[in-house]
């Protein structure tokens, strides 16, 4: 049995160089390797439209003999996935669930600890730079990086305007709602294992626009990092069906915070006009920011030395 991942991982370093039938194949695989791993050669084909002998070449491209070896790659795939599932169940069976929360708090607080380590200063600061100097900021996470896209969208609202999250269900709704995307916009791209072709392609169609690109991924390997000019890494590793995005949300927190830390002015009357068209309007009721604290301007943990 071979590593469960080796399709993945040789897609994603070969995935560059791709012709444009080969991207489409490759991204099939990955978003939906579960159908894939039943599928003949000539299915695949014709559920992309393309050849059956253009898939053909695509599992000899990525070093395999033939279709019907890749098509056990797949499905090895697929395996891991259960045996993920199955192996948490084991894990954790027979413990409290007093026991299952500390033993995930932990693991959580450990991948917080390795990005602290490993996350670039200068990439972070490079890519505060760019949030605020775009004219346009468009935000992208698709499946479970979607609710990161989400909150780091709506706070960058409120800290800058012009922010744009992409929402989509298929590959070309994404470019309907970046194609006016040019060089003095920025986009972050926010994508984890199983990382999603989705994203990776509309990296690239920024890169190719000659828009600013970050990501928010996992690791100096991931695609993800092809198409960018500024990569923030955070740990996020698989446990089961479920990804932790603690890490990631972390440093998507530091972001909001170094914005407002940058330019506090700017934010402070952003959210001044955002309260008073609350009030105007009736929209908040008090039941949200009721104040302009101004204390959140600070830098945190600083202190006046005696």
């Amino acid at each position: 049995m071979g590593d469960r991942n080796d399709i993945i991982t040789r897609i994603n370093g070969k995935y560059a160089s791709m012709s444009r039938g080969h991207k489409a194949i490759a991204a099939y695989l990955s978003e939906h390797f579960d159908q894939a791993a039943f599928m003949t050669a000539a299915r695949l084909g014709e559920t992309l439209k393309v050849s059956e002998s253009t898939v053909v070449r695509f599992a000899m491209g990525l070093g395999y003999k033939g279709y019907p070896q890749m098509q056990e790659a797949v499905a090895e795939l697929l395996k891991g996935r259960i045996h993920a599932a199955k192996s948490l169940e084991e894990k954790y069976s027979g413990r409290s669930q007093s026991e299952v929360l500390a033993a995930v708090l932990d693991s959580d607080i450990e991948k917080l600890k390795d990005t602290i380590e490993n996350l670039d200063p200068v990439a972070f600061e490079t890519a505060v730079d760019l949030i605020l100097e775009a004219q346009n900021v468009y935000v992208l996470g698709i499946r479970s990086c979607e609710p990161l896209a989400g909150f780091l969208a709506f706070y960058l609202r409120m800290l800058r305007g012009k922010v744009v999250q992409v929402k989509t269900s298929s590959a070309s709704e994404i470019f309907e709602q970046m194609l006016m995307v040019g060089p003095e916009d920025c986009v972050i791209g926010i994508s984890f294992p199983r990382y999603s072709m989705r994203t990776l392609k509309a990296m690239e169609f920024a890169n190719d626009r000659n828009a600013k690109v970050i990501t928010l991924t996992d690791s100096v390997h991931s695609p993800m990092n092809l198409y960018s000019s500024c990569n923030l890494l955070a740990r996020s590793d698989m446990v089961s069906v479920v990804d932790s995005l603690v890490a990631p949300l972390s440093v998507i927190n530091a972001l909001v915070v170094a914005i407002c830390l940058k330019q506090p002015e700017r934010v402070k009357q952003n959210i001044e006009m955002l309260e008073k068209t609350w009030d105007s309007y009736q929209v908040s009721m008090n039941d949200e920011i009721n104040f302009i604290n101004e204390s959140m301007f600070e830098a945190p943990f600083s202190k006046e030395k005696d």
